[in-house]
């Protein structure tokens, strides 16, 4: 995924994850790539909902893509398929809200 991220997207520098991909993942992708990962995780003592910064956007954004019907479960057996079907989704997502 991050090759093809730097193949279709080159200027991309930062790319946000959540706490499950700490670790030589980080390393290996500046190395590789040149690509930086910045690590979201809880803050200390957060007890309950917050709002984590930027990790908002992309839990709307799936939000948004389930709201689609073949998104929601793995219909699509073949995964170009189903990156078709979340561009769709979002394709008539966005043009949606231009045009209201």
């Amino acid at each position: 995924l991050l090759a093809r991220l730097r193949y279709l997207c080159p200027t991309i520098r930062l790319v946000w994850a959540d706490s499950g991909y700490t670790g030589t993942l980080i390393d290996w992708t500046r190395s590789l790539f040149g690509i930086s990962i910045e690590i979201v995780s809880k803050l200390a003592g957060q007890v309950g909902f917050v709002a984590l910064p930027r990790r908002w956007v992309v839990e709307r954004t799936l939000a948004w893509i389930n709201q689609h019907r073949r998104c929601v479960r793995d219909y699509e057996r073949r995964p170009e398929h189903h990156e078709a079907m979340v561009r769709w989704a979002m394709i008539h997502t966005i043009s949606k809200r231009l045009t209201r």
